[in-house]
């Protein structure tokens, strides 16, 4: 997948959990833990919206791009 969701690191850097997330976003434990692991298909806007609200951040600090090889893309 090219597209990485990185709550996790924002979760850390918050030092909040899952489930207190869940709690604020109002989305299951189930769903959250899907785009933490990087198994989800898509994700609504409002969804991210949600997110980036409880956790005080824009949608680039929970989305990056990979290349193919893993790596972040380069523009140069």
């Amino acid at each position: 997948m090219a597209i990485v969701i990185n709550i996790d690191v924002m979760l850390a850097k918050l030092k909040m959990s899952l489930t207190e997330l869940s709690e604020l976003v109002g989305i299951t434990m189930a769903n959250l833990s899907i785009l933490k692991n990087g198994k989800a298909k898509a994700i609504r806007l409002s969804t991210l919206d949600a997110i980036c609200e409880a956790l005080d951040c824009q949608p680039g600090d929970l989305l990056e791009y990979r290349n193919e090889d893993g790596s972040i893309y380069d523009w140069d």
